[in-house]
Formats: structure tokens, sequence, C-alpha cells
């Protein structure tokens, strides 16, 4: 069976991005959880004066393992226990999911997103299927505890041989301060060619460059600051967004390769606070986390 599934898995890996070709939004499942939650949780931080966010790979809830069909649903869902615990401890207001997997062969055949936002308490989140199809749904997603409006997701032109990725975008309202609209973003960037994602970050910057709100774009970026892939230094001069010390060298997130793929950029209406890479090996990956304000009108430079 297990074989079955891992060769399943391959030849979707080719097939699914001919599927999805000329596509631009795919299906959006958006959900406010009511359900009561599992497990006592820490409220997220008060005041109206910052915002929390934090960014996770959580690769199909495998955790380190080689492969998520190597493993039984019983133990997904202990490692999704996992990162429920660090969601719960960090109490962040907003998260942002790569490799969230919808109802997979390949991974337990449940919704990943939907467990954590009840066992983390997230009373809002939404799931974007940037691959659907072969018995496999999965993508990038955002949890919430504060209202999530305006959800969309869009798919990237494929690229195969590997899967599709894209980007989920939804609104919400600076706690603590009504009609302050921020749009969060999901993002996974292909890890394979520095060309598929300089092709990604264009159709990011003309999606969001549409949008009027101050912006908090989170995600696997799969590529670093400096080099020659300019993909995150071309999307941050577009889309005028900062990055949080981006030629530093001590917080790799891909503890593997040594290197900093996960990233956080935020308009420069909002302010780092805090900044910095979760140790727990939950995933492949390490979270960041951040801690943002509001910065003084007089204090924004001008475009």
């Amino acid at each position: 069976m297990v074989v079955a599934v891992v060769c399943l898995a391959a030849i979707a890996a080719i097939a699914v991005p001919f599927w999805t070709r000329g596509r631009a939004a795919t299906t959006l499942i958006a959900t406010a959880n009511g359900s009561a939650p599992t497990r006592a949780a820490e409220p997220a931080p008060k005041g109206n004066a910052t915002l929390k966010v934090m960014t996770l790979n959580v690769a199909h809830g495998r955790r380190k393992a080689l492969h998520q069909a190597l493993q039984k649903r019983a133990k997904i869902e202990a490692n999704l226990d996992a990162i429920a615990e660090v969601l719960v401890r960090e109490g962040p207001h907003v998260v942002a999911l790569q490799e969230a997997d919808g109802p997979s062969i390949w991974s337990g055949r449940f919704d990943h997103v939907e467990y954590l936002a009840r066992n983390a308490r997230f009373s809002h989140h939404c799931r974007g299927e940037h691959v659907k199809g072969m018995k496999l749904s999965y993508g990038t997603a955002l949890l919430s505890r504060l209202a999530l409006d305006d959800c969309r997701s869009v798919t990237f032109a494929p690229s195969p041989p590997t899967l599709s990725k894209g980007f989920v975008v939804g609104t919400i309202q600076w706690p603590g301060r009504p009609g302050l609209e921020i749009d969060c973003v999901s993002v996974h960037l292909d890890f394979s060619r520095k060309s598929a994602r300089r092709k990604q970050i264009r159709k990011m910057i003309t999606e969001l460059s549409e949008r009027e709100n101050p912006l908090i774009i989170a995600g696997d970026f799969n590529c670093e600051w400096a080099g020659k892939d300019r993909s995150l230094r071309t999307l941050a001069k577009e889309l005028q967004v900062v990055a949080y010390k981006p030629t530093a060298e001590e917080m790799p997130t891909f503890p593997k390769l040594k290197e900093r793929l996960d990233w956080l950029l935020v308009s420069p209406e909002l302010e780092f606070v805090e900044y910095r890479t979760v140790p727990d090996a939950v995933s492949d990956h390490r979270g960041v986390v951040a801690v943002l304000k509001i910065v003084d009108q007089k204090d924004v430079p001008e475009p």
C-alpha cells in the first residue's frame, strides 16, 4: 500500500500541473470554526499596539520523516498535535501555513488545516488548494484568531516536474483598531529552479499590487535574500515591503541546508518589534514569529 501511494504521488507530480494549466485561482475553503477546542490554549497577545504573526511549512504533517506516505494516520495526527502545541504556546494572532493538506491519500485522508485550527484554537481559517487531483489536496493556508475576510487563493502557472505552488490572501482588522485592514498572505514558491520562482514572484506582484491595504507576506520562499536569485529582492522592491535584517546569517529556517528560506515581509506602515526563529523541530522547516506594531504616520517614508 505504501509503495502504491508513493508511486501515485510521483505520477501526480507530473500529471497534476497539466490538469491545472491556465487556471489562476483554485478552490478556496474558508471556515469560521465554532467547534469546541480539544485542548486549553493561551489567548493571543492583548492590547491594540501589536500584532503577532507566524509562518511555518508544516511538511504535510510528516515532521522530519522521509515521506508522509510512510506514516500512519495516528502518527500524522501526533505530528500535527506537536505543531498545535507550539501554536498554543506562541499565541500568534495569525499563522501562515505551507504544505498544508486537505484530505489526501498520502497523509491520512483528513483536513490538516481544520485539525490545526480546532486543536490550536483558531476561530477562522482558509485553505487554498494549489494541488487537487489524484486523491491529493494541498497548498497554503491561514489560521487566524481575528475575523478573516475576502479570502482568495491563487495558483501559479504549472512548473513540472514539481507540483503546483501558490498563495492565499485574506484580510484582517488590526486588533483594537476597527477599520484598519491588513492583508495577510501565505505563500509557497518552487524549490527547484530560480526561473520558476521569478515567474511566481511576477504573478504575486501582479495580484497583490492591486490591493490597497498594508501587506504581511509570509511563507516558504525557497530562497535566500542575497546571491544570484533576486526573487525576494524583486518582490520587496516592487511591492514596497521590507524584511527583518535580510542579510543576517544567524537565523536559518531550513536546518538541513542551514539556509534562511522562510520569511515575513511587511509594508512600511508596519514595524518589527520582535523577530525570531522557533527552535521546535515539528517540521523540516523552523517556524518564524514576528511581533509588529503600527508605525507613527509621520515616520512612514514617502513612496
